[in-house]
């Protein structure tokens, strides 16, 4: 019988997060709930609600909430008293790390990355790539792009499009030019190609790049897929013009969208690759920045951070490497998961119409507006169900479903999303939700 979500409908007391906690805080204020426990695709409050995980951390629980495997591993490294913090030192879980990495990722994809402990967030790998691109081009500028996200520390920042992210900045965010994303101006716009003929007019007024930085899907901004004939083109762009291609895989990756690299089955093959989220494979801070070893020319602590060391995230990563990525069974599945998911929400969306976005594991609905989209989340949420949004406007319900999710638990999910969009909309449609 399938586990259905069961929402509790009492509210927690806030006080001491009214009181104490800054007001930043966002993702509490759409799920007033106080969570104490979770397992699988599944998250618990203190009044016995049961709720069905659809965003799995942004991202960062791809295998689901405490995994038992990766949960052992972890629980037996502690009580054998392992190196918790260990900064950039040589420690068995490091070294087991590696080699694992090396084993089952690395080598069978033909990559030849050295890996880079950054800090523990995606942002610190991302600051990490683009001070990198910078040192070795000799240049400043760096080319991102049209509803990119990149993080929240100022050069992440800088790179990143959405307006009320970068109000909080305070200082200018400079030596950045978002240029238009694929599909930006229309399926009719070839905007690769006029990124290139803005690098090769010498009179455009855009400076020759460091880097070129892209998301093959824009996880926050709105699930926008590229194309693999658009990201060829940008690869050979940058190529040409001398940057250095970063693909930002900290959402993307992990197996989101089916492979361990969002850029897997692509045809390209970046120069940096930041990771984060979903990589220690349980939630624990964990981020890397990847590159060629012909751009290893960092000098001994160039560039370093208390928490790159975090041992604990190397031996959950290692085991979920081992775990889930040792052969193509994996992979496979996600894939298959994926076509279920996309078929579902085309469905969903065909019959109210609505457009779809995304590759793999990675999929939203283009509500049109943000209004409608918050008002999809919440009676999503008031039936059990944790769902988020996405885009320029908040417009796009976006699944991030663990990737490990049964397949009658995940079509049991869309049940609730597919009646809170036909409630949401059927009103505008004038007629009424089945």
């Amino acid at each position: 019988m399938t586990r259905t979500p069961k929402p509790s409908h009492v509210a927690p007391d806030t006080r001491i997060y009214e009181r104490r906690e800054s007001v930043v805080r966002s993702y509490a204020r759409a799920m007033p709930r106080q969570f104490n426990r979770a397992e699988s695709v599944w998250m618990y409050d203190g009044n016995g609600g049961r709720y069905l995980d659809f965003l799995s951390g942004c991202s960062t629980l791809n295998y689901g909430h405490n995994h038992p495997i990766l949960k052992q591993a972890l629980l037996d490294y502690v009580a054998a008293d392992g190196i918790a913090h260990g900064l950039d030192l040589h420690t068995d879980a490091k070294q087991r790390f590696l080699e694992t990495f090396e084993r089952v990722i690395l080598k069978p994809r033909n990559l030849d990355y050295r890996v880079m402990f950054t800090g523990p967030t995606g942002t610190n790998a991302v600051e990490a790539a683009i001070k990198l691109a910078r040192k070795i081009t000799g240049r400043e500028m760096v080319i991102a792009f049209t509803n990119g996200f990149h993080g929240m520390t100022l050069g992440a920042l800088a790179c990143t499009g959405n307006a009320s992210k970068r109000s909080g900045a305070g200082v200018p965010l400079s030596h950045v030019s978002h240029e238009p994303y694929d599909g930006y101006y229309g399926p009719d716009v070839d905007t690769a190609a006029l990124l290139d003929q803005r690098l090769s007019d010498p009179s455009s007024g855009l400076d020759a790049p460091a880097a070129i930085l892209v998301e093959t899907v824009q996880g926050e901004g709105g699930v926008n897929a590229a194309s693999p004939e658009w990201l060829r083109a940008i690869a050979k762009i940058a190529r040409r013009h001398g940057a250095l291609l970063i693909v930002d895989d900290v959402q993307a990756g992990c197996g989101r969208t089916g492979g361990f690299f969002s850029f897997e089955d692509m045809g390209i093959a970046p120069d940096i690759v930041t990771m984060a989220k979903s990589l220690s494979g349980m939630g624990l801070p964990f981020a890397l920045t990847l590159f060629r070893p012909e751009h290893d020319r960092w000098g001994p602590g160039e560039h370093n951070g208390t928490f790159r060391g975090n041992n604990h995230a190397f031996i959950t990563a290692e085991a979920a490497l081992r775990h889930f990525w040792s052969s193509d069974a994996f992979a496979s599945d996600v894939e298959r998961r994926g076509r279920l998911l996309g078929n579902r929400l085309d469905r969903i969306a065909g019959e109210m119409g609505l457009s779809t976005r995304g590759r793999g594991m990675m999929r939203g609905i283009d509500m049109g507006s943000g209004e409608l989209a918050a008002a999809v989340t919440s009676a999503c949420f008031e039936r059990g169900l944790i769902i988020e949004t996405s885009g320029a406007h908040d417009e796009i319900v976006k699944v991030l479903a663990p990737l490990v999710i049964e397949d009658e638990v995940l079509s049991a999910g869309l049940d609730i999303l597919d009646q809170c969009i036909r409630e949401a909309v059927a009103p505008a449609l004038g007629v009424a939700a089945e």
